[in-house]
This record gives C-alpha cells, sequence and structure tokens, in this order.
C-alpha cells in the first residue's frame, strides 16, 4: 500500500467517526430522575435510656428482601398484579440498603436494650434475628387512584447457643399517601419504615428482657 492511499483510507476512518459522533449526539437525552430516601424517624415518645445490665447482643443475618423491590427503583402494584416503577424517580441507594440502615438505626435508639451485633463485629450475641421484607411497593387500587404504601416484614429471632426458635411474626404497615406525587409517596414510606421498624424493636426487646 502506497502512502496516498494509506492517507485516503486514514482520512476515510477519521470522517466515518466525526459521522457516527454527529448521529449519536442526535439520539435525545433522557431526563434525570429525582432521587429520594427513606430513613427510620423515631417517634418524640421513645423510652429512657437503658440501663447497661440489662442490655442484650442480637446477632443480625443479612436481611432477605422482595427482589423486585431491592433495587433503586420504586416499585408500584396496581390491581393486585400490574407491576411497574414510577417514572423518573430513583431511591439514593438500593432499597434494600437503605432499609438496612435504617434498622440499623432503629436498634440504636437510646432506650431499646437489644444491641445488634453484625457479622465480624466482636461481642456477644444471646439471639439471632433474621428479616426477610416481603413487601415493599406502592400499591393503586385502580389506575390513577390515592396510593398507598406497603411495607411488610417477617421476622425470626432464635437463640444463639441452639438456634432454636424463640419466636418470629410479621410486621405490616399501609400508610396512604397524601395525594399521587412523588414527595407525598416518599413521605408515605418513612412513615411506614418507621412503624414497622418501631414495632420489630419493641417485639425484640420484650422478648429479650424475658429470656423466652
Amino acid at each position: 500500500m502506497t502512502r496516498l492511499q494509506r492517507l485516503i483510507r486514514l482520512s476515510a476512518v477519521a470522517l466515518t467517526a466525526v459521522a457516527l459522533t454527529g448521529c449519536i449526539s442526535l439520539f435525545p437525552k433522557s431526563k434525570p430522575a429525582n432521587l429520594y430516601q427513606f430513613d427510620y424517624v423515631m417517634p418524640a415518645d421513645a423510652a429512657a435510656p437503658t440501663a447497661p445490665g440489662d442490655l442484650f447482643g442480637v446477632l443480625k443475618l443479612a436481611n432477605g428482601f422482595t427482589k423486585a423491590a431491592a433495587g433503586d427503583r420504586i416499585m408500584t402494584l396496581t390491581g393486585g398484579s400490574d407491576v411497574a416503577y414510577i417514572a423518573e424517580a430513583r431511591w439514593a441507594s438500593p432499597a434494600s440498603v437503605l432499609f438496612d440502615e435504617a434498622v440499623n438505626k432503629a436498634f440504636d435508639q437510646d432506650g431499646a436494650p437489644a444491641h445488634l451485633i453484625g457479622r465480624g463485629e466482636i461481642g456477644k450475641s444471646d439471639y439471632v434475628l433474621k428479616l426477610d421484607v416481603r413487601e415493599f411497593q406502592v400499591t393503586y387500587a385502580a389506575p390513577k387512584g390515592r396510593p398507598s404504601v406497603v411495607v411488610n416484614v417477617h421476622a425470626t429471632l432464635t437463640k444463639s447457643g441452639d438456634r432454636s426458635l424463640v419466636a418470629e411474626r410479621s410486621f405490616t404497615k399501609t400508610v396512604a399517601a397524601d395525594d399521587d406525587r412523588q414527595a407525598a409517596i416518599v413521605r408515605a414510606f418513612n412513615v411506614a419504615v418507621s412503624g414497622v421498624l418501631r414495632d420489630l424493636v419493641e417485639w425484640t426487646s420484650a422478648l429479650g428482657k424475658t429470656g423466652t
């Protein structure tokens, strides 16, 4: 191949690249999504701090989380069967991660005798707690209706020594959103998550204190 032929070939490649670049710039850009997060909100009437001697350790296993809602998209369920996601809205982190952070915050509140111990942490655990988030979505009875947020968590508490079952229970909160807007739906998630976790902490603490 002569030098002239090589130059012609390189020029053709360069022109093709420029043309492709121009084509790519013509594609419509997607609208950026609004980012939200939910959290545990400690009630104003929280109990007084627990005496050190009343504390007991709880090893929390990794949470189970319904796959359809575990990511950063906000899941909706219409008519009990039609699954979709809210357009242009995302959780700031995967829902499973935000929920785990909310659980830790709930147990860290003053007054809770149950002290969570994660895997790899140093500390004696008296019990083992396993949580499975089975429902975590926005529900619509009918399209364009008023939405509600449903959070359902199944908890299993076992003894650390022999892993014998202490108790298990499902916690559910259904909270109606003020209207069908993203901000109102997120507020409903905060209320539902906080309510479920408040009941969970009280349940775990009551069982641990009685030594069941």
